[in-house]
């Protein structure tokens, strides 16, 4: 049910309320101007949330892409979390993962066409991009993990919610995990509550609506997803196996023993997801953004090489860019690591509302792209569709 990850520690309580009024403080400067927010000519799409831990930010930021990428040219700028670069830095395909970090790296190498960069201080990261060379085609600019980063002013503010840590059942750190106080949600012009079971009941979208409060100029959506073919990490290692050895589905992993690596913000559900796939699931955890060092590295090999036949190792995306660089993993790790790629979807046959919404507000303010110019990019010559979704295998 919503909110069944929530944990409050009410011991901490005191020092939340403290918290928030430094939040609170900073927040007010802001609301009376004294502290600046910017916007911009080129349309800006922020995606964000307000709590700690993952709530899906790089997977909608990548269905924003989907949607944007051949009708315009898509510029996303992120902060780069633990890289190992300083201010400005604009990827190409050649530049590594620590550059950059692990979750520009992933868009970057999914979407090589698009424009990949990264910069703590937003504001100036914008002013590169579209002031340099770059700039003169960029037609969107999509802020990943921006919702508290107040000195750009987005035209589209995406706030998203786990389903599972519904902002409005949690507190302020330290006592939970609230990063900023739940009406700091009314920024939001369209809120999203991800991560949601595929089968959903009428009643309880109505309740989620009713108790979120939200503002009739804020809309709201909700998302599930889907994990889709699995792909190996190291293909020049699996291709040492025999076909019968190898991961072709999600369904050959119900009688697989998993070793669920993962380096995540929030691990509960993929390892909720994988539960329901098999009934073999050995996690293995790190932290957010972990570095893996070397007794990482013999865990991880130690612990595959403990797991009964047949076994593979399931880890996602982000910690693959990662692992795919260490070198000191097992042959036997690297002939059965496995990623899942997820798609996300809009729930309750709002999807067209949803993308409308989006492609609206950029052809109204693009200056460069086709949907200035009037033309449909959900209407090509023909009536054929520009992209079809990826192939997806669900284990629902």
């Amino acid at each position: 049910m919503e909110g069944d990850f929530i944990n409050i520690n009410k011991k901490l309580l005191p020092f939340s309320w403290l918290y928030g009024f430094g939040v609170g403080f900073r927040n007010m400067l802001f609301e009376m101007g004294i502290l600046k927010s910017r916007s911009y000519t080129v349309p800006v799409i922020s995606v964000g949330n307000i709590t700690v831990g993952g709530t899906g930010k790089t997977p909608h930021v990548e269905y924003l892409i989907r949607l944007l990428k051949d009708k315009v040219n898509v510029a996303v700028l992120s902060r780069g979390y633990k890289r190992k670069s300083h201010g400005f830095v604009l990827a190409d395909a050649e530049t590594p993962m620590k550059m950059i970090g692990d979750e520009p790296y992933q868009m970057k190498q999914k979407f090589p066409d698009i424009t990949v960069a990264v910069d703590s201080k937003r504001t100036r990261g914008i002013d590169h991009l579209i002031g340099g060379e770059a700039g003169k085609d960029i037609d969107v600019v999509l802020l990943d993990d921006a919702f508290q980063h107040r000195y750009v002013k987005p035209g589209i503010n995406i706030l998203l919610v786990d389903y599972h840590r519904l902002i409005i059942y949690d507190e302020l750190l330290p006592a939970g995990r609230l990063r900023e106080p739940v009406k700091s949600k009314d920024r939001a012009d369209i809120v999203i509550i991800t991560k949601c079971p595929w089968n959903l009941k009428p009643m309880e979208f109505r309740v989620i609506t009713k108790a979120m409060k939200l503002y009739p100029y804020q809309q709201l959506f909700f998302s599930t997803h889907e994990y889709e073919m699995p792909i190996a990490v190291f293909p020049e290692e699996q291709g040492k196996l025999g076909a019968s050895e190898t991961l072709d589905s999600l369904a050959s992993l119900k009688d697989k023993n998993v070793l669920l690596l993962t380096g995540i913000g929030s691990p509960e559900q993929m390892k909720h997801d994988m539960e329901q796939m098999t009934d073999h699931v050995t996690p293995l955890t790190f932290s957010d953004h972990h570095d893996f060092k070397q007794k990482d590295i013999v865990a991880i090999n130690e612990a595959f090489a403990a797991l009964p036949e047949p076994k593979v190792i399931i880890t996602t995306e982000k910690d693959a860019t990662r692992l795919a660089v260490l070198e000191e993993l097992s042959s036997e790790v690297k002939q059965h690591l496995y990623k899942l790629p997820i798609y996300i979807q809009i729930m309750q046959d709002q999807e067209e509302l949803f993308n409308q919404t989006v492609l609206g507000y950029v052809r109204k303010n693009s200056k460069n792209s086709i949907l200035a110019k009037g033309k449909d990019g959900n209407k090509p010559k023909g009536g054929e569709q520009t992209e079809s979704k990826p192939f997806k295998i669900s284990f629902r």
